[in-house]
């Protein structure tokens, strides 16, 4: 018999490429979505008629309804699993005024699932983390970040989603210590790649704006990049090597220039040239505009800064990741295909 994973957050852009990916290697996939007003066989119906295309084993899918702040929802969407993939995680549109906004339900609800989990007797537990949870430190731009490396949460400006991150992971090794969970953790950094649907989530939204001709100039920032197929491939990989259990793997391609992704785009996608910008913003024009802009005063820490990861223990286990040029590529294909941009 095929084992059950349980992927949580189901409808998210990560946990829909994980889906498939699962689906498509053998495994039957139980999915779980939010309580909401309308009905979630609503949401369902729509989440199998976005994956079908992709998967010729639809039928081994199903769905629970959980939210991350109902302990007693856990119980039963666990049951009958033999692993789970926690992915669902609170993702602010923006800033909150209280960091406990997103940080108690990404924490508390990563600990629900655990407990399920363990009342249960299910031991092998995928968690995704993000590079948040690593790269919030003095010292992240002198040297490629490792497994080794945390986010410092007293650190100033932090987000409440690296937080968020940051602390929802920690509580997650620490239980699977107390415990004897098989935890992995999965961080990878900023994911592009294909969206399946016109609700991208916030992934997707720097390939939106550059293309919508939002930002006649950008900042100088840059981002690691990873394609979501291949954030997707490493939860299966790690799910099926014994040696990845007790470890944490960071993913990522490459790191690349935020005008340097604009130019890119320009060369793939010339019908967009004149909405793309080809200068950069000066430093100065950033610092004078922040204090009128809690967004731009959020990324003044991060200007021409380089952070790039050690993703050794993942390439370890047979993980190959997409070039960052294919991801970026493939998700501006794929909004210009839904009329996104």
């Amino acid at each position: 018999m095929n084992k059950k994973i349980l992927v949580t957050g189901a409808s998210g852009f990560i946990a829909t490429h994980t889906i498939i990916e699962l689906l498509n290697h053998g495994y039957q996939v139980r999915g779980t979505v939010r309580r909401m007003d309308n009905t979630p066989k609503d949401r369902t119906k729509a989440i199998r008629a976005m994956l079908t295309p992709h998967t010729p084993h639809i039928d081994q899918l199903e769905f629970v309804t959980a939210t991350l702040d109902d302990a007693d929802c856990w119980d039963a969407a666990v049951s009958g699993c033999d692993a789970i993939m926690h992915i669902a995680s609170p993702v602010p549109i923006k800033q909150p005024k209280n960091p406990d906004e997103i940080v108690k339900p990404a924490r508390e609800g990563t600990l629900h699932v655990l407990r399920a989990a363990q009342r249960a007797g299910v031991r092998r537990i995928i968690l995704t983390s993000s590079e948040e949870a690593v790269s919030q430190r003095d010292d992240a731009t002198t040297r490629p970040l490792t497994d080794q490396d945390w986010s410092d949460p007293n650190r100033h400006n932090i987000s409440a989603y690296a937080l968020s991150k940051t602390l929802s992971e920690r509580a997650a090794w620490e239980f699977a210590k107390a415990h004897d969970v098989d935890l992995t953790s999965i961080n990878p950094v900023l994911v592009l790649g294909p969206a399946l649907e016109k609700d991208y989530g916030t992934s997707l939204e720097m390939l939106v704006a550059l293309l919508s001709g939002k930002y006649p100039l950008i900042p100088k920032l840059g981002f690691s990049i990873v394609d979501v197929r291949d954030v997707a491939s490493l939860q299966r990989i790690a799910l099926e090597s014994p040696a990845s259990i007790g470890q944490r793997l960071l993913c990522s391609s490459e790191f690349r220039w935020f005008i340097d992704i604009s130019k890119e785009l320009i060369e793939q996608f010339p019908a967009y040239k004149r909405k793309l910008p080809t200068h950069s913003l000066p430093n100065f024009v950033v610092k004078l505009l922040a204090p009128f802009d809690p967004i731009i005063a959020f990324i003044i820490d991060s200007l021409e800064k380089r952070v790039e990861f050690d993703c050794s223990p993942a390439t370890a286990l047979g993980w190959a990741p997409r070039s960052s040029r294919e991801a970026i590529s493939a998700g501006a294909i794929s909004l210009i295909d839904l009329g996104l941009v």
